[in-house]
Parts: C-alpha cells; sequence; structure tokens
C-alpha cells in the first residue's frame, strides 16, 4: 500500500506557471505507474498525465500537452507535475493516483489503486 499527499497547488494567473508534487510513503515508489487527473466543479474527473514505472513512458492528455511536464524523483519519493502557460480552464482540484497492476490504461481512473486528496489550483484571468 502506498499513501499519497499532493502540495503545490494555489492561485495564479493566466499564462502562470505552478508546480505540483505528490510525496509517496509506503511501499517502493518505483513499484507504480503514476498519474495526475483532475476535477472541476460540476464536471467528470479528467485525466491530465501519467508516467510508467522507471520513468519509460510519459503521456498527456491533449489539452496539456506542451503545457505540462510530468517527472518523478525517486530520491525523494515524487511524482511532479510542472504546469505552465497556465489557462482559466485549467482550474481544478488536481489529484495523484498511483496504479499497482501489470496493465497501466493510463486514462482510466478505475485502473489507479490508490488517491491522494487533492489540491486545488486556480486560474484567474
Amino acid at each position: 500500500q502506498v499513501q499519497l499527499v499532493e502540495s503545490g497547488g494555489g492561485l495564479v494567473q493566466t499564462g502562470g506557471s505552478l508546480r505540483l508534487s505528490c510525496a509517496a510513503s509506503g511501499r517502493t515508489f518505483s513499484n507504480y505507474n503514476m498519474g495526475w487527473f483532475r476535477q472541476a466543479p460540476w464536471k467528470d474527473r479528467e485525466f491530465v498525465a501519467a508516467i510508467t514505472r522507471g520513468s519509460t513512458y510519459t503521456y498527456y492528455a491533449d489539452s496539456v500537452k506542451g503545457r505540462f511536464t510530468i517527472s518523478t524523483d525517486n530520491a525523494k519519493n515524487t511524482v511532479n507535475l510542472q504546469m505552465s502557460m497556465l489557462r482559466r480552464e485549467d482550474t481544478a482540484v488536481y489529484s495523484c493516483a498511483a496504479n499497482a497492476r501489470n496493465r497501466f490504461i493510463y486514462r482510466s481512473p478505475s485502473e489507479y489503486d490508490y488517491w491522494g486528496q487533492g489540491t486545488q489550483v486556480t486560474v484567474s484571468s
């Protein structure tokens, strides 16, 4: 089992940047595929980015490609989401999640086994 805690959310102006971190404790972090999702009010949870075990592959939603970067720091047991050129539509609660399975259907929230509580990101004009 792994526990996930997000940090780094906040209020930022359009065009600005934020860096989210997800700290993992418990089992060895490198055993998991990791993902970031977001949920805006009145909307379904939406895939943002994912990274495979060993950081071999990364995946992004089309809406964030070229603006967001997912990475891991195995020494610190964190997965990070660097967000730049932020838009109002990026406003949401961002959550990280861990997939402990052999298969990794990264876009599907149901494929993740552990979730953090989330951190609020608000982008204002």
